[in-house]
């Protein structure tokens, strides 16, 4: 069975399948081909949740790039057409406690198929 990687902040936009990129500040193994499981929550689940499973994604590409290096059609692809590069760089600081300068990996990635096989 694949991972999970979750998308807890950005659930809406992987339902919606508007979500085509990802910034994380781990997931270094990953590499062009893996398969992960997108899900909503993964961590921190209270009692009797479950996680809850929304697609198969593939991994296009990744690359190590300064986090205020994202330009707009990233924030597009990230699932906030509406937001600026500099709104996007504010609100990540934020919720993952970094910095503008932080090295973030830039997660590329398509959505697959449901299939029984990925367990759902």
């Amino acid at each position: 069975m694949p991972r999970n990687m979750s998308f807890m902040l950005t659930k809406d936009q992987v339902y919606k399948k508007e979500k085509t990129v990802t910034r994380r500040l781990g997931w270094k193994f990953l590499k062009p081909g893996d398969v992960v499981i997108a899900c909503e929550k993964c961590q921190g689940l209270k009692k009797g949740e479950t996680i809850r499973r929304i697609y198969p994604i593939r991994i296009i590409g990744t690359e190590w790039i300064p986090l205020m290096d994202i330009d707009q059609d990233d924030c597009i692809r990230e699932g906030f057409p509406n937001m600026s590069p500099w709104e996007f760089v504010g609100m990540f600081c934020r919720e993952m406690n970094c910095t503008p300068s932080t090295e973030v990996n830039r997660i590329e990635f398509e959505y697959l198929p449901r299939r029984s096989c990925y367990g759902f």
